[in-house]
């Protein structure tokens, strides 16, 4: 691994080459912090499936690209006299010490639970006037879900064993189910949300991040439909021309790979 010398001269080297791409490239110099918004996004959701993949010569890439938007928004605001890189860090380092008191102070902590509680009581703090403005409206609903628990949780709203939140779980579902023998679209909507969230907080008291168990679901599911792909042109047929019976041989075959 590198010294901090190092990291800190490669660090600087990305400064330089930002500064340069700024004054010199005409798309860098063209960006805004909007128009390089939804692709930090899509880097974002990269590294996300570097990390799923477990391939961590592709998480280093994408952290590269990550690092890159961080310094480029940075470099823009460092343009109107706004903030630059120091402040930036500055500021993270600030929060983190003020944020953990058991480390920076003579605060005692039992465990992780404990932190994360004392963590949404210093957010209220600061002036924060619910424990869920730090949840992100544009957040896909399931991880929305899921940050919405863990706030509340920190805050002690939560249910005392995992049993209670299955039984929630069961409750749930059978109202959904109710709702759809009598085939009430709007009440099957607003049911079937109530399974998924109840399913996310079980999902939680499991230690089990829903996002990526979904995740590893699509990319098991996406494999084993291409494999029956495969096979089916192997055999010059078309999906839409085979029977249920046919495909599902196929996709008995690609569970086994």
């Amino acid at each position: 691994m590198n010294s901090r010398k190092k990291q800190l001269e490669a660090f600087d080297r990305l400064l330089t080459i930002m500064d340069e791409l700024r004054a010199q490239c005409p798309w860098d110099k063209k960006q805004t912090m909007e128009t390089l918004r939804h692709l930090t996004i899509e880097e974002t959701y990269e590294l996300g499936d570097a990390i799923l993949d477990n391939d961590l010569q592709e998480v280093k890439k994408e952290l590269g690209d990550v690092l890159l938007h961080i310094v480029f928004y940075a470099k823009i605001g460092s343009e109107t006299n706004d903030f630059d890189i120091a402040d930036v860090a500055n500021e993270i380092c600030d929060k983190l010490i003020h944020r953990h008191p058991h480390i920076y102070g003579d605060v005692k902590v039992e465990d992780e639970e404990e932190v994360k509680r004392n963590w949404e009581k210093l957010k209220l703090k600061e002036g924060k006037k619910s424990v869920l403005e730090g949840v992100p409206k544009g957040l896909p609903a399931l991880v929305k879900s899921s940050r919405i628990q863990d706030k509340v949780a920190g805050v002690g709203f939560d249910w005392e064993k995992p049993e209670q939140v299955w039984e929630k779980v069961e409750e749930e579902l059978q109202e959904f189910k109710d709702e759809v023998d009598v085939n009430d679209k709007d009440a099957m909507e607003a049911e079937f949300g109530d399974v998924l969230f109840s399913l996310v907080n079980y999902a939680r008291f499991l230690k089990i991040n829903p996002e990526n168990a979904l995740e590893r679901t699509n990319k098991k599911f996406i494999g084993r439909f291409q494999y029956l792909e495969h096979k089916a042109k192997q055999l010059g047929k078309d999906l839409s021309e085979m029977t249920l019976a046919e495909m599902d041989v196929f996709w008995e075959e690609a569970k086994k790979q």
